[in-house]
């Protein structure tokens, strides 16, 4: 309970400190606010959307590393061990870093939690975490390892984790744009025409916002979903590649044939992780394509 209780206490400290930093950039770029006697100044809500959409998605990307060693638990490994099994998973990580030319190496990390799963997160090729749960070393071979590790290394050297950020962040920008430009014109229509106010109400105009962001974002997550199923195409390719492509479907099968048991308690990671469960009716929300269909990409390759 005790570490729950940390964990949360760790992510309200860091958003914080995302809206204090967002708030302080706003100050010194003179943005003010973007309601004016005339209406919307558009230029102002523009560069207020850019800064608080994308800003946020910069520093959690900045802060990943440290926010997934405190909610994850990720305990990092000393590369001079003396356990062979994390020894051997830390030599596996640096030998294929190496194949990648990835810049420097990863650090890499375990964290215990039953699932068979791994992640790779941080801002850069020369800042990045590969973790692993401990179920996934207890019911994986080494090949099978391999193949992960291989795939999570991809999405390091694809700088996926990155480009997911900037389109998160333009996706957030437009979502917040055009729902307060819709909240805006609805509230105008709604005043009466006797109305002696200087604008529209701010009731209506929270309310309408509120619900556009709603409804925009879910446009929003169709958008960043599509691009994450591509990059799981990508890393795919790019772990058989590296591990060999026998050891990247050997990997997915593994991940097929075991029974999933993912942690539902940390969302904002979900999409870096290699597993996925099919989509079905959410499909277009799905971060991760099928995994029988991602093993049947790989057997087509040449």
């Amino acid at each position: 309970m005790f570490s729950w209780m940390k964990r949360i206490f760790l992510f309200g400290i860091v958003n914080i400190l995302i809206i204090v930093t967002i708030s302080m950039v706003l100050n010194l770029l003179g943005v003010q606010p973007y309601m004016t006697a005339y209406g919307i100044d558009y230029g102002q809500l523009a560069l207020f959307c850019l800064v608080w959409g994308s800003g946020g998605a910069l520093i959690s990307l900045a802060l990943s590393r440290i926010m997934a060693k405190m909610m994850m638990g990720v305990r990092v490994i000393d590369p001079q061990t003396g356990d062979p099994v994390l020894r051997d998973l830390v030599m596996t990580v640096h030998k294929l870093a190496r194949g990648a030319n990835l810049p420097a190496m990863p650090e890499v990390g375990i964290y215990e939690s039953p699932e068979v799963n791994a992640f790779a997160t941080g801002p850069s090729k020369s800042r990045s975490l590969v973790a692993v749960s401990s179920g996934l070393l207890q019911r994986m071979n080494k090949g099978e390892v391999e193949g992960v590790l291989g795939h999570e290394i991809a999405h390091v050297a694809n700088g996926d984790m990155v480009t997911m950020t900037l389109i998160q962040g333009i996706v957030n920008a437009f979502v917040m744009f055009f729902a307060r430009i819709l909240a805006f014109v609805l509230a105008n229509a709604m005043r009466s025409s006797d109305d002696e106010r200087s604008g529209p109400s701010p009731m209506v105009m929270y309310l309408a916002t509120m619900v556009f962001e709603i409804l925009f974002s879910l446009l929003g997550m169709m958008v960043v979903a599509y691009f994450s199923r591509w990059r799981e195409f990508r890393a795919d390719q790019g772990g058989a590649g590296l591990a060999g492509r026998e050891k990247m479907i050997g990997a997915l099968e593994a991940l097929r044939r075991g029974t999933q048991q993912i942690d539902e308690s940390h969302p904002s990671l979900a999409t870096l992780k290699i597993s996925g469960r099919p989509g079905g009716l959410m499909a277009l929300l799905a971060s991760h394509p099928p995994l029988e269909v991602r093993i049947e990409r790989l057997r087509k390759m040449m």
